[in-house]
């Protein structure tokens, strides 16, 4: 067992980590307040290699796997959340394509995702289906050689801003079985009947886009079925034992960032004569922020080197992600205490830091859901 990266992956690690401190910290605060980043910085940082790593060479990617894909966004996140977010969001749902997608379906799409010449977004969240998605209503009826889409998704993430989404519908209403109802369609946004609302004012990740997402007599080609239809519910826990091993990369980048931070200022900021970080209060919380990230990041980067050699373990990507999303709340929480006053102001990078991260123990599997998960798996039938 190493728990060394190789050569490659430090390499990765690296320039992931000069990019991002030499991009995102300047502009960070900006893009919050305006809620937006600029497509300049997305195209970029896709020049540069960073985006969709994980697919596939004979689609443009860099053939690595979602490990690697970790890592690049532990230092996107550790910088400034909220555009660390923009960036997974460029390729977020292409999962489906490269598990489930045609060879044509791939060819089309995916190389236009690595060089940024297209962003996309899965929707599958409804007003109410959350973490109950098979109870998703958004309604695909076949018509033709046309499927017409209509219905509501809430807070998708790059829905005003994406060129296509990946879309959870129900299509077999009939079915007997919940899990074997709905089916994933790509849609246009270009399409007529498609329309995005941009959802502004969020706790946090604010940079990123999301959208209220309508459809209204939305009509797209049959062949834009992914996989099989009725399959869409177990396409779609595929799909989440890849982004939740990833999205525990979040949690561990901004976990550091806060930590960083913490550590800078208490080796500066001075009370009672001497500097914060000579008292033994100071010191044990350091300590206790230290070694909490330290064991997200074993966990997270153990998920996603087991997904990436062909053990897909939902119960330790369920774990990864748990803790990683419970460890950014706490250390960062931790990390704002110890600038005192001075957190609470939004000129101190550590109050956004504080704003997203409650996030990360909601989307992609609410920290209730995940713990369900491990636990059914660990105790079976009974």
């Amino acid at each position: 067992m190493d728990f060394q990266l190789n050569k490659e992956q430090k390499d990765i690690q690296k320039a992931a980590r000069e990019f991002a401190e030499g991009e995102f910290r300047d502009i960070a605060r900006d893009c919050d307040l305006n809620e937006s980043v600029p497509r300049s910085l997305l195209k970029k940082g896709a020049d540069l290699g960073f985006v969709g790593v994980f697919i596939p060479e004979e689609y443009g990617g860099a053939g690595l796997g979602f490990f690697e894909h970790a890592i690049i966004l532990e230092e996107f996140w550790r910088v400034d959340p909220g555009i660390g977010q923009m960036f997974c969001s460029l390729t977020f749902g292409s999962e489906e394509l490269i598990l489930f997608g045609t060879e044509e379906q791939k060819k089309t799409y995916l190389p236009q995702l690595v060089q940024n010449e297209a962003i996309m977004g899965f929707a599958i969240t409804e007003p109410g289906a959350g973490s109950d998605a098979a109870s998703g209503t958004t309604q695909a009826v076949l018509d033709g050689d046309e499927w017409v889409i209509n219905g509501n998704k809430v807070m998708i993430g790059g829905g005003t801003v994406g060129d296509f989404l990946v879309v959870f519908c129900l299509t077999d209403p009939e079915s007997p079985s919940k899990s074997k109802r709905h089916s994933i369609i790509l849609v246009e946004t270009n399409r007529k009947g498609y329309d995005a609302q941009k959802i502004t004012g969020k706790m946090g990740l604010r940079a990123s886009d999301t959208a209220n997402i309508f459809f209204s007599d939305v009509r797209v080609p049959k062949t834009n079925l992914i996989g099989t239809q009725g399959a869409g519910f177990f396409q779609l826990m595929n799909f989440f034992d890849r982004s939740r091993s990833y999205v525990s990369a979040h949690g561990v980048g901004l976990s550091q960032g806060a930590l960083d931070m913490a550590i800078k200022h208490v080796k500066t900021r001075e009370q009672f004569g001497q500097k914060l970080a000579a008292f033994q209060v100071t010191q044990f919380k350091i300590a206790e922020m230290a070694t909490k990230v330290e064991l997200a990041r074993s966990l997270a980067h153990r998920a996603a080197s087991l997904l990436d050699s062909g053990v897909v373990d939902t119960k330790l990507i369920a774990m990864a992600k748990w803790n990683a999303g419970r460890t950014a709340v706490e250390v960062v929480d931790e990390a704002l205490q110890l600038h005192g006053g001075y957190g609470y102001m939004d000129d101190h990078d550590i109050e956004r830091f504080y704003r997203a991260a409650k996030v990360l123990e909601i989307y992609e599997g609410t920290k209730e859901v995940e713990k369900i998960i491990i636990g059914r798996r660990l105790l079976g039938r009974f």
